[in-house]
């Protein structure tokens, strides 16, 4: 919300007030740069002053309400406009009351995903590049909301403490849709061994199939559990 709202009023100001006509292509050049977006990563910049812009003008046109909500006809939503102009005052209210977490749960909606191509991404190791993986609106919508949450932190809980019967710790990893970085993961499992002392486990899913990762003190092991049933 920051970000955006920042971003909001500086375009606003510099395009309509400030700016000598000699000056408005290098604001332009910098201002697309604050902007840019690149798969796998989300600039809340961009998404932050595209949402104010989003409700800022279905306020102004009404585009919301239950009679909004229940019309089916897409091209009837496409050019939906009842002329309320009741946009500014709409993005200041929710300036007062929302914070990050209720601005996106509310105001993401599946035609802004639509418009400005929001998709889960994975990393694909085999091609070395990013893919979409998920183009569901909630899928979407949830991802950004786990970024909010736990400062973007994957959330991991203590499973065990005598893991196999054996004095071994076992760690789940609550998976919201977002893979581990497998090498954080395995720096993570090295460094509590140290404390421990004995081998560290952690559950996860690894490209949606549910891993195990164990650490000894001496060498990694990884186990497919979808094989195995657990």
């Amino acid at each position: 919300m920051n970000e955006g709202w920042a971003t909001f009023w500086h375009a606003k100001i510099m395009t309509e007030k400030a700016l000598k006509e000699g000056e408005v292509i290098d604001f332009a050049d910098h201002h697309s740069a604050t902007l840019g977006m690149r798969p796998g990563a989300i600039n809340p910049y961009k998404l932050g002053v595209e949402l104010w812009r989003s409700i800022e003008e279905r306020w102004n046109r009404g585009q919301f309400g239950r009679e909004y909500d229940d019309c089916d006809d897409l091209a009837a939503k496409e050019v939906w406009d009842k002329k309320l102009g009741l946009g500014r005052e709409k993005i200041f209210e929710v300036r007062r009351i929302y914070n990050d977490i209720t601005f996106i749960d509310a105001f993401l909606t599946k035609e802004f995903c639509i418009q400005h191509k929001l998709f889960v991404y994975k990393y694909n190791g085999q091609a070395n590049r990013y893919e979409i993986a998920d183009r569901d609106f909630e899928a979407v919508k949830r991802s950004l909301l786990f970024r909010l949450t736990n400062m973007g932190h994957p959330v991991i809980v203590i499973q065990e403490g005598n893991f196999r019967n054996r004095a071994e710790l076992l760690l789940r990893h609550r998976h919201e849709g977002v893979d581990l970085e497998v090498g954080e993961a395995r720096d993570t499992l090295r460094n509590l061994h140290r404390v421990w002392q004995r081998p560290v486990s952690l559950e996860t899913m690894v490209e949606d199939q549910p891993r195990l990762i164990t650490y000894d003190g001496e060498k990694y092991k990884e186990e497919d559990l979808s094989s195995s049933g657990a």
